[in-house]
C-alpha cells in the first residue's frame, strides 16, 4: 500500500473555516434533508465555499451510505452518501471527512452537499 501525501494549507493553498451565521436549509425531492444554524463554511484556495452541516442537523434516515471514497491531501479521506429521494441525480450527493486532518479538524462530524445534486441550499437570517 502506498503512503498518501499529507499537505498543510498555506499561502499558496489556503483553507479557512468559519461559523456560518445564517440558517442553512437543504432540500431534496421536496423534503428538508438538513436544517441548521450551526453550519461551518470552508473556503479552500479558488474553489467555491462549502457549507459543512453538523450530522445532528441532517436527516440521516434519508441517506444511504455509498461505497465511494475520495482522497484530499489537505483534508483526508472522504466517505459519501446518496439521497434516494433525489433519484439518480442525488447519488453520492453528500461527503464527509470522518477523520479529517488536523488543519481542518473542525469539519469532523459534519456533512457537505454537492449543490448540483440536490434541489436547493437556502440561507436565511438566523
Amino acid at each position: 500500500m502506498t503512503e498518501r501525501t499529507i499537505k498543510i494549507p498555506n499561502v499558496d493553498h489556503p483553507i479557512t473555516i468559519a461559523a456560518n451565521k445564517s440558517r442553512v436549509i437543504v432540500t431534496v425531492g421536496g423534503r428538508v434533508i438538513a436544517d441548521t444554524s450551526d453550519a461551518l463554511t470552508l473556503r479552500e484556495a479558488n474553489y467555491p465555499p462549502v457549507h459543512y452541516i453538523p450530522r445532528k442537523d441532517v436527516d440521516l434516515a434519508a441517506l444511504v451510505r455509498s461505497d465511494t471514497t475520495t482522497y484530499c491531501p489537505y483534508k483526508g479521506e472522504a466517505a459519501y452518501f446518496s439521497i434516494p429521494a433525489g433519484g439518480e441525480r442525488s447519488v453520492d450527493a453528500i461527503w464527509t471527512y470522518e477523520a479529517p486532518y488536523g488543519a481542518v479538524a473542525e469539519i469532523k462530524d459534519h456533512l457537505a452537499f454537492y449543490p448540483d445534486r440536490i434541489d436547493a441550499v437556502e440561507q436565511r437570517d438566523a
